[in-house]
């Protein structure tokens, strides 16, 4: 079991994680809005039935792409998935302090959760 000590470690860790991710997230998406007003959004525009929508990146191969080229939207759009990574890895470090205390019911909820996560995630990527 634990002690008081080992707990508090853990969780100055996943609050140090969560920290990271929201400020390393913002300042990739403050840097794509900086693109943005120095370069335009570098994709084009489609008009559909007199709407106008920007063909932006949704595959991870689009983005990085997009990012080797200097687009805006993709800088944007890395930041947008730092910032869902951020708490998926909160739920990797859960499980694993779970582990360490040698509480098998949270392990399994928590990697449940985590399958749940991953799949969402999966299945919004194929769509």
């Amino acid at each position: 079991m634990q002690t008081h000590e080992e707990t508090r470690k853990v969780e100055v860790i996943i609050g140090k994680i969560l920290r990271i991710g929201v400020i390393t997230s913002a300042i990739v998406i403050l840097i794509g809005i900086g693109l943005y007003f120095m370069n335009g959004a570098g994709y084009q525009s489609v008009v559909k039935n007199g709407v106008t929508f920007i063909d932006f990146p949704k595959r991870f191969s689009d983005i990085f792409a997009g990012i080797a080229a200097g687009k805006s939207y993709a800088v944007i759009m890395l930041g947008v998935f730092l910032l869902i990574l951020t708490p998926v890895l909160r739920v990797v470090v859960s499980i694993y302090a779970f582990y360490k205390e040698k509480d098998t019911l949270y392990v399994v909820i928590t990697t449940i959760v985590l399958i749940i996560l991953m799949f969402a995630m999966f299945m919004g990527y194929r769509s």
